[in-house]
Order: structure tokens, then C-alpha cells, then sequence
């Protein structure tokens, strides 16, 4: 039967009546919290269907997405994805061709977010939202201290203001950073770290770098960082963690996620909104690759048992119409911002988000496909896609995690990952 879907304005012409349960796995940041609300909008307009939400973190959703989609159980609908999965489990055809509709505008896309989610040309997951790295700090911390940040600080600048502005007395810590170990926790700061020391997870005989200089300066200086200027326990702490630090006033300053920007600036839920100044992301000796690219997207698995109304919801959820019914209900510092350019063209946007042009040109300068300064033969920024990096970030980030746990020294730490790192790619088959 024909339906009409209103409201937002999406149309979705000859569809069949929506039945039955849709399935989603996802994570637990803001804006997915905001996606559950809205859900009940597309429940309207799509009578019969109903949405289940298995909601976890970061590192838990992995798991259970990985073991779905290798076993094809089918237990989700839609996944939450990543730049890392969508072209490696598209290409072995685990994931549903996102169709390139006229309703859909998938060229409104940003370019750099469409490319990572692809495979040969191929869209395999909707991005839900986008981001790249930067600098968050206290401006009013700046202000009494006389300090002045530039627009593109280098790590060694970061490490000089968190030394003037730590006050644990007071309850501020010069620097928040993820600590929490994992290859999308504490590995996707520390690799874009590595990358502007000049390092590399991989050289052109795919044989792994970790002992290698870069490394051990930039590890040196994260752990330094987080040992004097951090916060207590900081290896406990990721995204969501140090976003409840930074909102509470308890870091002066904060490399993260430009997503964040969203977040510390709404009076509702941040006693430093008003307060908070953003430029790019720190570098060490190069500011090639010194961000990152990252876009948390939806997928309809091969193994999904309602196929066609996953897909319609996932063409919702990441529409322009869906944006639009956000920024109505909860306001436009709320919107999923990082995936469209017409979010960056409109000027309610702009208004209430400060942040955004920092976030956009992050987007836009970060490039996959040249992230290292010597040259490298994967793909990705502050990851290296290939299979086999999953196992293996996770246990450098554990490797590293140690530093901070359990006072192992850093090339201990690098010694051990090196050793790991290369026994992995010796049974992938890239070492001999």
C-alpha cells in the first residue's frame, strides 16, 4: 500500500505497510538518546511498526555488531556503524547498497563523510553524524590567566596551558583526554597524535611501526599530559565521561570530538556554556593528519529480517527532513550536525553552534587517503582500515592503558604492542 510520510515531509512512494519489530543496536551518545525520542515520529507515520532500541557503549557495540554480522543471526535491523566497518563489511556484502534516491539528496552529503562510508563508489551506511577532532578550552580560564590560544595549538602549547591553568584544589584539571583503552577510545586520539610526530601504524611492507620514534614521543607526551594535568582515574575515562567533566567545569581544556560542541554550549546541561572557545586540533611537528574523521552511521545488515522498512528508516533517520524535525523540537544546537552540506548553509545553524566552522573545515581537510607523512599503505586518519585493526588497536590501547593503571613504562608498553601488532599481521598474511 501507498503511505505518506508526514510531517517531515520524507516521501516514500509504494512502500508496503510497515509491520512488525525493527531492531537497532546503537550507542550511547547524545545524539542517539535524541534519535530515540524522535523514533516515535517515524512509529506515526509508519502504522504497525515499532522500534526496539538496544542502547550500549562504544566498545560493547562493537562486540555485538561484529559477532551479528560474521554469524548472520539477524539479531539487529539496523546497526550503528562506523567509517572502519562500512567499507570492509560492504565489500564482503554483510551490508545493504544505501539506494541513491532523489528523496534521499545523497549529494548533499559531505564529500569527505560519503567517501569514508563507501566502497567503490557504493554507500553502505547513512551517516547519522559526523565529526573531526579539536580543542575545546575554557575561555574565561584564558582570560584571568592572560593566556591567548591560537587557532591550530601545538601539542607542546596544550602541554604549557595545562601546566598554568591545573588547579586540582579547585577542582580543574589542566587536560581531559580519553584514557579508556580501545581502538575507538583512546587509540583515535593517540593515532592522529602519532600521525603529526610523523609516525605511522604501518609502513609499505605492512610492517608495524610502533617502536618506532614518533611513537614513543607521542605516547611520552599523552601520558605525561594525563599523569600531570589530568583528571583522577583519567584511564576509566572516554568520550561521554569527559564530556560530563568538561559540562561540570572540571577541565580547562579538552581534545575530543568536534560533536562535542553541541553539547557544552546548551545552559541545560553544561555550567560552562557561553564559556567555551574551539580551534583545531593540537599537532606535534606537523599538523598533517592531526585530527581525525569519524561519522557514526546507520546499516541495514544483509541478515536483517525486514530489509525494506530497516532501509526506510534509516533514510529517515538521516535525512534532511530529520534534521529539520530536531531542530524544531529540541532546537538547532541539538541537530545532528557533520553529514549534510546544506546543515552548514543555514544560518540558524551557524547561530547556535559556534563550533561548526571549526567542525566543518576538520571535516574537510582531514583526507584518508594521505594521513601520514611518510607514506603509508592504508586508508584512514586516526585508524588504519583494514580488517585485522580492530584486534589489533584494541590491544595497543590496552598496551597503553597500562602506562596509566599500572605504571608500565612507555617503551615496555610500545615493546609488547610491537610484538603484538606483528604477530597479528604474521597470521593476516601481510608479514612472512
Amino acid at each position: 500500500m501507498k503511505q505518506r510520510v508526514l510531517a517531515i515531509g520524507l516521501l516514500c512512494a509504494c512502500v508496503h505497510a510497515l509491520g512488525g519489530e525493527l531492531r537497532t543496536a546503537t550507542v550511547n551518545n547524545g545524539h542517539m538518546i535524541t534519535m530515540q525520542r524522535m523514533g516515535a515520529e517515524f512509529e506515526r507515520t509508519h502504522p504497525g511498526t515499532r522500534l526496539t532500541w538496544v542502547t550500549m557503549e562504544e566498545g560493547a557495540l562493537r562486540q555485538q555488531i561484529a559477532t551479528d554480522i560474521a554469524t548472520r543471526k539477524g539479531r539487529f535491523d539496523v546497526m550503528t556503524i562506523g567509517v572502519l566497518e562500512a567499507p570492509i563489511w560492504g565489500r564482503r556484502g554483510w551490508l545493504r547498497p544505501v539506494p541513491d534516491d532523489p528523496a534521499y539528496q545523497a549529494f548533499d552529503l559531505l564529500p569527505a563523510i560519503r567517501q569514508s562510508l563507501s566502497d567503490n563508489g557504493v554507500l553502505y551506511a547513512s551517516p547519522f553524524y559526523g565529526e573531526s577532532s579539536m580543542t575545546l578550552y575554557r575561555t574565561d580560564l584564558f582570560k584571568a590567566a592572560g593566556l591567548s590560544m591560537p587557532s591550530q595549538p601545538t601539542w607542546e602549547q596544550i602541554k604549557g596551558f595545562a601546566a598554568r591553568l591545573h588547579q586540582p584544589a579547585k577542582g580543574v584539571y589542566g587536560l581531559c583526554l580519553r584514557g579508556k583503552p580501545g581502538w575507538g577510545e583512546n587509540m583515535t586520539l593517540i593515532t592522529p597524535m602519532v600521525n603529526s610526530f610523523g609516525g605511522q601504524w604501518f609502513n609499505m611492507d605492512w610492517r608495524p611501526q610502533l617502536d618506532t620514534r614518533p611513537w614513543l614521543d607521542a605516547v611520552r607526551l599523552y601520558t605525561e599530559l594525563l599523569n600531570r594535568y589530568g583528571p583522577p582515574a583519567a584511564v576509566a575515562n572516554g568520550y561521554n565521561e569527559n564530556l560530563v567533566l568538561f559540562s561540570e567545569g572540571r577541565c580547562a581544556m579538552w581534545v575530543d570530538a568536534s560533536v562535542a560542541g553541541g553539547f557544552v554550549n546548551r545552559p541545560q546541561g553544561s555550567r560552562v556554556a557561553g564559556k567555551v572557545g574551539f580551534v583545531r586540533a593540537p599537532y606535534g611537528t606537523s599538523p598533517k593528519g592531526a585530527h581525525w574523521l569519524w561519522a557514526w552511521a546507520l546499516a541495514v545488515p544483509t541478515s536483517s529480517r525486514q530489509p525494506d522498512e530497516a532501509m526506510a528508516f534509516v533514510k529517515w533517520a538521516t535525512s534532511k527532513a530529520y534534521i529539520d524535525l530536531v531542530a524544531r523540537s529540541e532546537g538547532w544546537s541539538a541537530v545532528p550536525s557533520g553529514t549534510r552540506l546544506s546543515t552548514y548553509a543555514n544560518p540558524a545553524f551557524i547561530k547556535a553552534n559556534p563550533h561548526a566552522e571549526v567542525e566543518r573545515q576538520g571535516i574537510a581537510s582531514a583526507d584518508p587517503n594521505d594521513s601520514t607523512v611518510p607514506p603509508s599503505p592504508y586508508t584512514g586518519v586516526q585508524l588504519a582500515v583494514i580488517p585485522e585493526f580492530q584486534a589489533i588497536g584494541t590491544a595497543v590501547g590496552q598496551q597503553i592503558a597500562a602506562i596509566l593503571s599500572e605504571g608500565v613504562s612507555v617503551e615496555d608498553a610500545l615493546g609488547r604492542a610491537q610484538q603484538a601488532a606483528e604477530r597479528k599481521m604474521r597470521e593476516a598474511g601481510y608479514l612472512k
